[in-house]
């Protein structure tokens, strides 16, 4: 393979994020929670493989979409400015060709579950598409993004179920909170070039009660998790998870206490453990109730 190929294959490689999985990461944890309650524990292993793989390419997809959206934006932010498109390594129409491919390649895979699954398919589609744009005209782009990773909740019932009950929809809600939560953290990291280029966040939104509000919403989601517990009879494994989330919430305020670019970003890449730790809980709850 010449120097030049193996150069742009890099360049999408990293247009795509595979050298940062934490997006998929944050992406697949809710969508786990959902498909071991929907399957009572034993989520069928064929959808398994189709939302694990599904996660991977519409995170994908979404970073190539977010990445052409943010073409002329990335280029004055610290964090951003050496992405390939902000770099100059390809081009935007490739952009737009890798996402329409990896969306095709998801798409295909969903053809293969039922119709509840595939109708819901095109929310998800729609939501991934909409989000990179929405920073240009609202402060609550966060907020459009939990819409996006959550969709993967009632997804996941579906394709598990066939059904959607007040459950799934609670979870939904839940899991927005979250996303909201850390992606603010996350937003935090580029508050400073967001303020200079026009660019809206959360975390410019809420100011100096950044760190008071995105501890709202972590609260507000672990109690709305410790009543769904209830409602698909978990228990005490589950409430242990709970609690070990808790007090990875308490270690990110402590990060987030002088508001500085690195410890905000340390504190969003802790939230791969709290989805860890809720999935284990869950895992270990069905696991349990079978002995």
């Amino acid at each position: 393979m010449d120097a030049p190929l193996r150069q742009r294959l890099a360049a999408y490689a990293r247009l795509i994020r595979l050298d940062k999985p934490i997006g998929s990461l944050l992406l697949m944890w809710p969508m786990l929670w959902a498909l071991w309650i929907a399957g009572r524990g034993h989520p069928d292993g064929y959808v398994l493989l189709v939302f694990v793989a599904g996660v991977f390419l519409m995170r994908s997809a979404g970073c190539a979409i977010n990445d052409y959206a943010d073409r002329d934006f990335d280029a004055h932010v610290e964090r951003t400015r050496r992405r390939p498109l902000a770099a100059g390594e390809i081009r935007p129409w490739e952009a737009l060709i890798v996402a329409l491919v990896l969306s095709l390649t998801a798409f295909a895979l969903v053809l293969t579950m039922n119709r509840l699954t595939i109708a819901l398919s095109f929310v998800a589609v729609a939501l991934a598409g909409i989000y990179p744009f929405t920073k240009r005209w609202t402060h609550w782009p966060q907020l459009v993004l939990g819409f996006a990773f959550a969709w993967a909740v009632p997804m996941a019932f579906a394709a598990e179920s066939g059904r959607l009950d007040a459950g799934a929809w609670g979870m939904f809600a839940a899991s927005c909170l979250w996303i909201v939560a850390y992606d603010t953290e996350y937003a935090m990291v580029d508050r400073g070039d967001d303020l200079k280029i026009g660019v809206k966040s959360t975390a410019i939104r809420f100011g100096r009660f950044d760190r008071l509000i995105i501890g709202l919403f972590q609260f507000g989601f672990l109690a709305m998790l410790a009543g769904l517990g209830r409602h698909f009879g978990l228990g005490l494994a589950f409430d242990t998870g709970l609690v070990a989330a808790l007090m990875l919430f308490g270690y990110q305020q402590w990060l987030m206490r002088g508001r500085e670019r690195d410890p905000c970003f340390r504190a969003f890449l802790n939230n791969n453990w709290v989805g860890a730790v809720i999935f284990v809980g869950i895992v270990a709850d069905f696991a349990l109730a079978r002995g």
